[in-house]
């Protein structure tokens, strides 16, 4: 208005983030089907305008991964539609009609269930296009199957989708995105890293993340072969935390299996938190690791401060320097949470019906965090490393 003070607009919400944090990272989990989930979260940052310079990845969050960090930002929803919408079908025969997301005030819980149980076996007797397909002949007609091929299902459908929705060239510039994703060597049992900083990302990569034995083959690269890096650790928070020099990191964790749940009461519901336990157990011993160790970090940060000018040079203090951190983390962790229907097989039921239901869980969850801003502002000294959990009222820890 003429006459009137000149006014600065209010940094949206997305600009805000880019200001406060260098590092903007997306962690995700490995579940299989689960991950349409991650999908929804992913849908619900980029309407936002908020946009990772790093994503993180194993399993089926590594294939995730390679289909947003292989597109550009407006092209990266649509990709992932495709692709999920490619892998939630039959390899062989038509699918079923989608229930409507399996709304339980339209369906009982067992139909719901009988529906699902249906599409889990299914899966398993045909495989899903673009991603699997059963093995002819089997594994146990084959008079000495090679090691490498000693598998239930081929993959080679998984590597012609990732090649056709993913633009490996993209992928490889770590200047736009860093790309990370864990497997794990076959011979040796060590847990390793494919990243985009070290050397260039191939379909492979992400294949050999996603390769669960005794499903999948495992997956050759450079010699050696690997499996999917959730055997050992099925998140990669930990590579972020530790590779993330001293820089201030807004990281968006999204994981797909919860520590938490009740007491099983039949052998399918021992079998589903089996598997509950198993995937989820080490995020928050990784969280709470990290968690203490950047406040020691911090503290001796700060006690260097006191060191008189005329002992820097000494060798401890040297020491001390390259240990010392003054970065601050803010964790914004996401859990799936499961649905009623659903039982032991969830990770593998590919059914349009429950893909849709997943992926809206995602945005929704991921809507409701963005609607507090309040939970990306930066941590202060005193607690330089803090967390959010939607699903716990978004309190700090």
């Amino acid at each position: 208005m003429a006459g009137g003070k000149n006014r600065t607009a209010a940094p949206t919400l997305a600009e805000a983030v880019g200001q406060t944090y260098p590092i903007v990272a997306l962690v995700l989990q490995g579940g299989g089907a689960l991950g349409a989930y991650q999908a929804g979260v992913y849908q619900a940052m980029a309407e936002a305008g908020v946009h990772p310079n790093w994503i993180a990845g194993i399993s089926i969050g590594a294939l995730n991964a390679a289909i947003i960090a292989g597109n550009p930002p407006e092209k990266r929803v649509e990709r992932l539609q495709e692709f999920w919408s490619t892998i939630c079908q039959s390899a062989l025969l038509p699918a079923l009609p989608a229930l409507p997301a399996f709304d339980s005030s339209d369906w009982p819980v067992p139909v719901q269930n009988g529906f699902s149980a249906w599409a889990a076996w299914r899966a398993l007797t045909e495989g899903q296009a673009g991603f699997f397909v059963p093995r002819m002949p089997p594994p146990f007609l084959q008079s000495h199957p090679a090691p490498v091929t000693a598998s239930w299902y081929e993959t080679a459908p998984l590597r012609a989708t990732l090649e056709r929705l993913a633009d490996f060239d993209r992928i490889n510039d770590a200047r736009a995105m860093r790309v990370s994703v864990g497997a794990v060597n076959v011979r040796t049992g060590n847990f390793a890293y494919f990243d985009n900083t070290q050397g260039p990302l191939r379909a492979e990569h992400f294949m050999a993340s996603g390769a669960l034995p005794p499903g999948f083959p495992a997956v050759e690269i450079g010699g050696e072969y690997y499996w999917d890096g959730g055997m050992v650790s099925n998140t990669p928070l930990y590579k972020v935390l530790t590779g993330r020099s001293s820089s201030d990191a807004l990281i968006f964790q999204v994981d797909l299996w919860s520590a938490q749940g009740p007491l099983p009461r039949d052998m399918g519901g021992v079998a589903e938190r089996s598997k509950d336990i198993q995937y989820s157990s080490r995020t928050r011993m990784i969280t709470e690791y990290m968690r203490l160790m950047q406040e020691q970090q911090r503290l001796l940060h700060d006690l260097m401060a006191l060191v008189p000018a005329a002992r820097r040079g000494d060798p401890a203090y040297r020491r001390a320097e390259a240990a010392a951190s003054c970065a601050r983390t803010n964790l914004i962790h996401l859990i799936y949470r499961d649905k009623p229907y659903e039982g032991h097989y969830k990770d593998f039921e590919f059914s349009i019906g429950s893909m849709q239901e997943h992926w809206h869980s995602g945005l929704a969850d991921m809507h409701h965090t963005l609607s507090h801003p309040q939970w990306l502002e930066p941590p202060g000294p005193a607690r330089p490393f803090v967390t959010h959990d939607v699903h716990r009222g978004g309190e700090g820890v």
